[in-house]
């Protein structure tokens, strides 16, 4: 999960994997498989490194 910033300030934490595009034009929306989306004040380049993040946690873990 990584956590985002809707525009109202509120936290907010998205499943990473479903996650199906990211849109910047001028604020970020983020679509979800299941066809939600939700705008965020991160950036698409922050999304992105917040998802690579996620992702070397979850596959580089000690087992």
């Amino acid at each position: 999960m990584i956590e985002v910033t809707r525009l109202n300030d509120k936290k907010l934490l998205i499943n990473a994997d479903l996650i199906e595009k990211v849109e910047e034009s001028p604020d970020t929306m983020i679509t979800l498989t299941s066809g939600n989306k939700v705008i965020v004040k991160e950036s698409r380049q922050e999304i992105r490194n917040l998802v690579i993040l996620y992702k070397k946690e979850i596959f580089c873990r000690e087992l």
